[in-house]
């Protein structure tokens, strides 16, 4: 399937409205707020959609590239690859990412890491075929809200 694919540049009521279907297909996570969608566009991080073809051009899918400087230089991550239920397997998840590769290489990056459940099968399979390839690594989390 042809689809869309555009950089959000402002907070719309219909983006609220995608994300309100999308963000529950990912994770358990609360859908964001119109403020912290803007604070993230206010961020060197790169959110695109992908839309359906057509007058009504439905939101069908989203992306980031989590852009941050360290030391070691300027990093980024691929994160929240979302695509609606209904319309997967139809190459918008690759579509997206293949658009946030391209991003990064304007950017001028080495490259770009992603993180993905084992759960997600085709999803991992897809960054495969895409050429991620698996690094050996310990991946820590820390959960800060419950420590005093």
């Amino acid at each position: 399937m042809t689809c869309l694919i555009s950089r959000v540049e402002t907070v719309t009521p219909e983006l609220l409205t995608a994300f309100e279907r999308l963000i529950p297909q990912l994770t358990k996570a609360p859908v964001p707020t119109p403020q912290e969608l803007q604070k993230q566009l206010d961020s060197p991080s790169v959110l695109i959609i992908a839309r359906l073809p057509g007058a009504d051009g439905l939101i069908v899918g989203a992306a980031t590239l989590g852009v941050f400087r360290t030391p070691s230089g300027v990093h980024a991550h691929v994160e929240d690859v979302i695509v609606d239920q209904a319309a997967r397997g139809q190459g918008i998840g690759e579509a997206l990412v293949n658009e946030l590769l391209q991003i990064a290489r304007q950017m001028g990056l080495d490259g770009v890491s992603l993180t993905c459940n084992p759960r997600r099968v085709e999803a991992n399979a897809l960054y495969r075929k895409m050429g991620f390839q698996p690094w050996a690594t310990n991946v820590y989390w820390y959960e800060v809200s419950h420590r005093a």
